[in-house]
Protein backbone atom coordinates (compact mmCIF):
# COMPACT_ATOMS: atom_id res chain seq x y z
CA UNK A 1 0.00 0.00 0.00
CA UNK A 2 1.48 3.33 -0.46
CA UNK A 3 0.66 6.78 1.33
CA UNK A 4 -1.70 8.81 -0.49
CA UNK A 5 -2.93 10.87 1.62
CA UNK A 6 -1.25 14.34 0.92
CA UNK A 7 -3.26 14.46 -2.76
CA UNK A 8 -5.51 12.19 -2.03
CA UNK A 9 -9.37 11.95 -1.02
CA UNK A 10 -8.44 12.15 2.64
CA UNK A 11 -6.64 15.32 2.01
CA UNK A 12 -9.43 16.88 0.31
CA UNK A 13 -11.95 16.11 3.16
CA UNK A 14 -9.32 17.78 5.39
CA UNK A 15 -9.29 20.68 3.08
CA UNK A 16 -12.81 21.48 2.38
CA UNK A 17 -15.29 23.41 4.74
CA UNK A 18 -12.12 24.39 6.98
CA UNK A 19 -13.05 28.22 6.79
CA UNK A 20 -13.24 30.67 8.92
CA UNK A 21 -16.33 30.11 10.92
CA UNK A 22 -15.76 28.38 14.30
CA UNK A 23 -16.10 24.73 14.48
CA UNK A 24 -16.11 21.65 16.69
CA UNK A 25 -15.98 18.10 17.01
CA UNK A 26 -16.59 16.77 20.20
CA UNK A 27 -14.56 13.67 21.21
CA UNK A 28 -14.98 10.65 24.18
CA UNK A 29 -11.62 9.31 24.68
CA UNK A 30 -10.34 6.43 26.95
CA UNK A 31 -6.69 7.04 26.01
CA UNK A 32 -5.32 8.86 28.40
CA UNK A 33 -1.79 9.30 26.49
CA UNK A 34 0.02 12.53 26.38
CA UNK A 35 0.80 11.93 22.90
CA UNK A 36 -3.18 12.86 22.47
CA UNK A 37 -2.19 16.83 23.38
CA UNK A 38 0.13 16.93 20.64
CA UNK A 39 -2.21 14.91 17.67
CA UNK A 40 -5.52 16.80 18.58
CA UNK A 41 -3.37 20.21 18.52
CA UNK A 42 -1.73 19.41 15.10
CA UNK A 43 -5.57 18.31 14.39
CA UNK A 44 -7.09 22.27 15.23
CA UNK A 45 -3.52 23.85 13.69
CA UNK A 46 -4.66 22.26 10.36
CA UNK A 47 -8.09 22.17 9.82
CA UNK A 48 -9.54 25.02 12.45
CA UNK A 49 -11.72 22.54 14.05
CA UNK A 50 -11.53 23.17 17.95
CA UNK A 51 -10.93 19.58 19.59
CA UNK A 52 -13.56 19.43 22.85
CA UNK A 53 -12.29 16.26 24.70
CA UNK A 54 -13.76 14.60 27.67
CA UNK A 55 -11.64 11.77 29.20
CA UNK A 56 -12.96 8.42 31.02
CA UNK A 57 -12.84 4.87 31.21
CA UNK A 58 -14.04 3.65 27.87
CA UNK A 59 -17.35 1.27 29.84
CA UNK A 60 -17.76 4.93 31.64
CA UNK A 61 -18.04 6.91 28.29
CA UNK A 62 -19.93 4.42 26.65
CA UNK A 63 -22.63 4.21 29.26
CA UNK A 64 -22.71 8.22 29.29
CA UNK A 65 -23.71 8.41 25.26
CA UNK A 66 -25.93 5.65 26.05
CA UNK A 67 -27.36 8.22 28.91
CA UNK A 68 -27.24 11.24 26.70
CA UNK A 69 -29.65 9.71 23.73
CA UNK A 70 -30.41 12.45 20.60
CA UNK A 71 -29.24 15.15 23.20
CA UNK A 72 -25.58 13.70 23.33
CA UNK A 73 -23.13 15.88 22.32
CA UNK A 74 -20.45 13.07 21.52
CA UNK A 75 -19.00 13.37 18.21
CA UNK A 76 -16.62 10.96 18.39
CA UNK A 77 -15.66 7.96 20.67
CA UNK A 78 -11.96 6.51 20.56
CA UNK A 79 -10.74 3.47 23.20
CA UNK A 80 -8.32 0.99 22.67
CA UNK A 81 -8.42 -2.51 22.51
CA UNK A 82 -11.28 -4.24 20.33
CA UNK A 83 -12.75 -5.70 23.44
CA UNK A 84 -13.48 -2.13 24.35
CA UNK A 85 -14.69 -1.56 20.85
CA UNK A 86 -17.26 -4.62 20.96
CA UNK A 87 -18.72 -3.28 24.21
CA UNK A 88 -19.41 0.11 22.14
CA UNK A 89 -20.65 -2.06 19.27
CA UNK A 90 -23.00 -3.49 21.69
CA UNK A 91 -24.00 -0.47 22.84
CA UNK A 92 -25.31 0.63 19.60
CA UNK A 93 -23.52 4.17 19.47
CA UNK A 94 -22.11 4.31 16.31
CA UNK A 95 -22.95 4.91 12.96
CA UNK A 96 -21.44 4.11 9.71
CA UNK A 97 -18.34 5.88 8.78
CA UNK A 98 -19.51 6.38 4.89
CA UNK A 99 -15.80 7.06 4.25
CA UNK A 100 -15.08 4.56 1.74
CA UNK A 101 -11.65 6.56 1.23
CA UNK A 102 -10.46 4.90 4.42
CA UNK A 103 -10.33 1.41 1.74
CA UNK A 104 -6.94 2.84 0.55
CA UNK A 105 -5.23 3.89 3.74
CA UNK A 106 -6.54 1.11 6.41
CA UNK A 107 -6.21 -2.67 6.01
CA UNK A 108 -9.22 -4.35 6.07
CA UNK A 109 -8.98 -6.01 8.80
CA UNK A 110 -8.04 -3.10 11.08
CA UNK A 111 -11.67 -1.44 9.99
CA UNK A 112 -15.22 -2.34 9.82
CA UNK A 113 -18.47 -0.07 8.16
CA UNK A 114 -18.50 1.85 11.44
CA UNK A 115 -15.31 1.88 13.12
CA UNK A 116 -11.49 2.29 12.07
CA UNK A 117 -7.70 1.51 13.68
CA UNK A 118 -5.61 4.23 13.77
CA UNK A 119 -2.51 2.35 15.38
CA UNK A 120 -1.75 -1.01 16.67
CA UNK A 121 -0.18 -2.95 19.06
CA UNK A 122 1.16 -5.88 19.38
CA UNK A 123 1.21 -8.87 22.07
CA UNK A 124 4.59 -10.15 22.94
CA UNK A 125 5.78 -12.76 25.04
CA UNK A 126 9.04 -11.71 26.59
CA UNK A 127 10.96 -14.02 28.62
CA UNK A 128 14.42 -14.15 30.98
CA UNK A 129 17.33 -14.43 28.36
CA UNK A 130 19.34 -16.29 31.63
CA UNK A 131 17.14 -18.64 32.47
CA UNK A 132 14.58 -19.69 29.40
CA UNK A 133 17.35 -21.35 26.79
CA UNK A 134 13.65 -22.53 25.06
CA UNK A 135 11.33 -19.64 25.29
CA UNK A 136 7.66 -20.00 23.75
CA UNK A 137 7.08 -19.30 20.06
CA UNK A 138 3.99 -19.77 20.69
CA UNK A 139 0.99 -18.38 22.60
CA UNK A 140 -0.24 -22.03 22.81
CA UNK A 141 3.35 -22.70 24.07
CA UNK A 142 2.72 -20.51 27.41
CA UNK A 143 0.16 -23.98 27.78
CA UNK A 144 2.98 -26.40 27.57
CA UNK A 145 3.84 -27.86 31.00
CA UNK A 146 7.23 -27.56 30.49
CA UNK A 147 6.92 -23.77 31.26
CA UNK A 148 4.82 -24.65 35.10
CA UNK A 149 5.73 -22.33 37.63
CA UNK A 150 7.70 -19.53 35.06
CA UNK A 151 4.25 -17.30 33.54
CA UNK A 152 2.93 -14.06 34.42
CA UNK A 153 -0.08 -12.53 32.66
CA UNK A 154 -2.49 -9.63 34.02
CA UNK A 155 -6.17 -10.72 35.60
CA UNK A 156 -8.41 -12.04 32.68
CA UNK A 157 -10.68 -9.11 33.46
CA UNK A 158 -8.03 -6.80 31.35
CA UNK A 159 -9.57 -6.31 27.50
CA UNK A 160 -6.09 -7.17 26.70
CA UNK A 161 -6.16 -10.71 27.73
CA UNK A 162 -9.74 -10.96 26.71
CA UNK A 163 -8.76 -10.23 23.28
CA UNK A 164 -6.07 -12.43 23.19
CA UNK A 165 -8.27 -15.44 24.24
CA UNK A 166 -10.63 -14.04 21.66
CA UNK A 167 -8.18 -14.35 18.71
CA UNK A 168 -7.41 -17.97 20.37
CA UNK A 169 -11.43 -18.68 19.36
CA UNK A 170 -11.69 -17.36 16.16
CA UNK A 171 -8.55 -19.56 14.77
CA UNK A 172 -8.99 -22.22 17.01
CA UNK A 173 -12.41 -22.56 18.64
CA UNK A 174 -13.75 -22.73 21.88
CA UNK A 175 -12.58 -25.94 22.81
CA UNK A 176 -8.84 -24.59 22.18
CA UNK A 177 -9.76 -21.48 24.23
CA UNK A 178 -10.25 -23.42 26.88
CA UNK A 179 -7.73 -25.81 26.74
CA UNK A 180 -4.99 -22.97 26.48
CA UNK A 181 -6.57 -20.84 29.16
CA UNK A 182 -6.55 -23.61 31.93
CA UNK A 183 -3.07 -24.56 30.08
CA UNK A 184 -1.56 -21.23 30.99
CA UNK A 185 -3.52 -21.02 34.31
CA UNK A 186 -1.72 -23.81 35.77
CA UNK A 187 1.76 -22.31 34.56
CA UNK A 188 1.96 -18.97 36.29
CA UNK A 189 4.43 -18.29 38.41
CA UNK A 190 1.73 -16.37 40.91
CA UNK A 191 -1.51 -14.98 40.90
CA UNK A 192 -2.53 -12.79 38.00
CA UNK A 193 -1.96 -9.13 39.21
CA UNK A 194 -0.85 -5.42 37.87
CA UNK A 195 -0.51 -3.97 34.37
CA UNK A 196 1.70 -4.82 31.47
CA UNK A 197 4.93 -3.12 32.87
CA UNK A 198 4.50 -5.17 36.22
CA UNK A 199 4.56 -8.27 34.09
CA UNK A 200 7.88 -7.05 32.52
CA UNK A 201 9.25 -6.26 36.35
CA UNK A 202 8.60 -9.40 37.35
CA UNK A 203 10.79 -10.82 35.27
CA UNK A 204 13.72 -7.87 36.27
CA UNK A 205 12.62 -8.99 39.94
CA UNK A 206 12.91 -12.74 39.21
CA UNK A 207 9.62 -13.60 40.19
CA UNK A 208 8.86 -15.00 36.83
CA UNK A 209 10.36 -15.96 33.81
CA UNK A 210 8.42 -15.44 31.31
CA UNK A 211 5.20 -12.61 30.24
CA UNK A 212 2.74 -11.16 28.16
CA UNK A 213 2.57 -7.81 27.57
CA UNK A 214 1.86 -4.99 24.30
CA UNK A 215 5.49 -4.09 22.55
CA UNK A 216 4.85 -0.45 23.86
CA UNK A 217 5.41 -1.01 27.77
CA UNK A 218 9.18 -2.31 26.82
CA UNK A 219 9.49 0.28 24.02
CA UNK A 220 9.28 2.67 27.23
CA UNK A 221 12.06 0.68 28.98
CA UNK A 222 13.94 0.89 26.14
CA UNK A 223 13.68 4.46 25.38
CA UNK A 224 13.58 6.25 28.67
CA UNK A 225 13.91 5.24 32.80
CA UNK A 226 10.93 3.10 33.91
CA UNK A 227 11.68 2.22 37.46
CA UNK A 228 12.21 -1.43 38.17
CA UNK A 229 12.30 -2.21 34.22
CA UNK A 230 14.74 0.06 32.08
CA UNK A 231 17.39 -1.41 34.71
CA UNK A 232 17.22 -4.64 33.98
CA UNK A 233 16.04 -4.77 30.32
CA UNK A 234 19.29 -6.45 28.77
CA UNK A 235 18.29 -9.28 30.32
CA UNK A 236 14.67 -9.71 28.96
CA UNK A 237 14.36 -11.37 25.40
CA UNK A 238 11.43 -10.76 23.17
CA UNK A 239 9.75 -13.76 21.11
CA UNK A 240 7.16 -12.86 18.55
CA UNK A 241 4.61 -15.27 18.97
CA UNK A 242 2.95 -17.35 15.92
CA UNK A 243 5.52 -16.31 13.02
CA UNK A 244 4.86 -19.57 11.48
CA UNK A 245 1.60 -19.67 11.95
CA UNK A 246 -1.21 -16.95 12.64
CA UNK A 247 1.22 -14.58 13.18
CA UNK A 248 1.64 -12.39 16.07
CA UNK A 249 -1.49 -11.14 18.04
CA UNK A 250 -2.88 -7.03 17.13
CA UNK A 251 -4.49 -4.83 18.74
CA UNK A 252 -5.54 -1.75 17.97
CA UNK A 253 -6.51 1.74 19.49
CA UNK A 254 -9.99 2.86 17.31
CA UNK A 255 -12.07 5.69 16.65
CA UNK A 256 -15.79 5.57 15.46
CA UNK A 257 -18.19 7.95 14.80
CA UNK A 258 -21.21 8.12 17.56
CA UNK A 259 -24.75 7.99 16.02
CA UNK A 260 -26.12 10.99 17.54
CA UNK A 261 -23.36 13.53 16.75
CA UNK A 262 -24.16 16.76 16.09
CA UNK A 263 -20.89 17.39 13.39
CA UNK A 264 -20.34 14.66 11.64
CA UNK A 265 -18.51 16.11 8.66
CA UNK A 266 -15.88 17.33 11.29
CA UNK A 267 -15.88 13.78 12.60
CA UNK A 268 -14.79 12.73 9.33
CA UNK A 269 -12.09 15.14 8.86
CA UNK A 270 -10.66 13.92 12.47
CA UNK A 271 -10.69 10.47 11.30
CA UNK A 272 -8.92 11.15 7.92
CA UNK A 273 -6.49 13.17 9.92
CA UNK A 274 -5.64 10.43 12.01
CA UNK A 275 -4.12 8.63 8.95
CA UNK A 276 -2.01 11.89 7.80
CA UNK A 277 2.03 11.07 8.48
CA UNK A 278 1.99 13.79 10.62
CA UNK A 279 -0.85 12.12 12.91
CA UNK A 280 0.77 8.94 12.81
CA UNK A 281 4.45 10.19 13.35
CA UNK A 282 2.86 11.71 16.44
CA UNK A 283 1.39 8.94 17.50
CA UNK A 284 4.10 6.30 16.53
CA UNK A 285 6.61 8.58 18.37
CA UNK A 286 5.07 9.56 21.59
CA UNK A 287 3.48 6.35 22.75
CA UNK A 288 5.62 3.60 20.56
CA UNK A 289 2.39 2.60 18.90
CA UNK A 290 2.91 1.37 14.92
CA UNK A 291 1.46 3.33 12.55
CA UNK A 292 -1.34 1.41 10.46
CA UNK A 293 -0.53 3.23 7.29
CA UNK A 294 2.36 1.64 5.41
CA UNK A 295 5.14 3.06 4.93
CA UNK A 296 5.28 4.69 7.63
CA UNK A 297 7.98 3.48 10.12
CA UNK A 298 7.70 2.96 14.00
CA UNK A 299 9.51 5.08 16.95
CA UNK A 300 13.33 4.17 16.89
CA UNK A 301 12.63 1.91 20.11
CA UNK A 302 9.70 -0.12 18.50
CA UNK A 303 12.24 -0.70 15.38
CA UNK A 304 14.96 -1.75 17.79
CA UNK A 305 12.80 -4.48 18.62
CA UNK A 306 12.79 -6.38 15.55
CA UNK A 307 10.44 -7.07 12.70
CA UNK A 308 7.60 -9.66 12.53
CA UNK A 309 4.52 -10.62 11.13
CA UNK A 310 1.15 -9.41 12.34
CA UNK A 311 -1.80 -11.78 12.63
CA UNK A 312 -4.52 -10.43 10.17
CA UNK A 313 -7.76 -12.07 11.09
CA UNK A 314 -10.10 -9.26 10.96
CA UNK A 315 -10.57 -7.78 14.40
CA UNK A 316 -14.38 -6.94 14.22
CA UNK A 317 -14.64 -11.13 14.40
CA UNK A 318 -12.14 -11.20 17.29
CA UNK A 319 -14.39 -8.34 18.92
CA UNK A 320 -17.52 -10.46 18.65
CA UNK A 321 -15.95 -13.31 20.40
CA UNK A 322 -14.83 -11.32 23.47
CA UNK A 323 -17.15 -12.08 25.61
CA UNK A 324 -16.63 -15.38 25.17
CA UNK A 325 -13.71 -15.27 25.85
CA UNK A 326 -14.65 -13.79 29.25
CA UNK A 327 -16.75 -16.63 30.06
CA UNK A 328 -13.97 -19.14 29.32
CA UNK A 329 -11.82 -17.81 31.57
CA UNK A 330 -14.76 -17.74 34.04
CA UNK A 331 -15.52 -21.40 33.41
CA UNK A 332 -11.88 -22.47 34.02
CA UNK A 333 -11.30 -19.97 37.05
CA UNK A 334 -8.80 -17.75 35.53
CA UNK A 335 -8.08 -14.82 38.41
Amino acid sequence: MTTKIATGALAALLITGTAATAQEVNVYSSRHYDTDDAFFGAFTEATGISVNRIEDDADVLIERIRSEGDLGAADVFITVDVGRVARADEADIFQPLNMPELEDEVPANLRTDDWTAFSTRARVIFYDKNDVTDPPKTYDDLADPKYKGLVCTRSSSNVYMQSLLASIIVHEGEDAAREWATGVMNNLARDPVGGDTDQLRGIVSGECDIALANHYYFARGLAGEVSGLTEGIEDIGISWPNQETTGTHINISAIGIVKTAPNVENARKLIAFTLTPEAQKLLADGNNEFPVVEGLEPSEAAKTMGEFRPDEVPLGEVAAASNTAQMIYNEVGYK
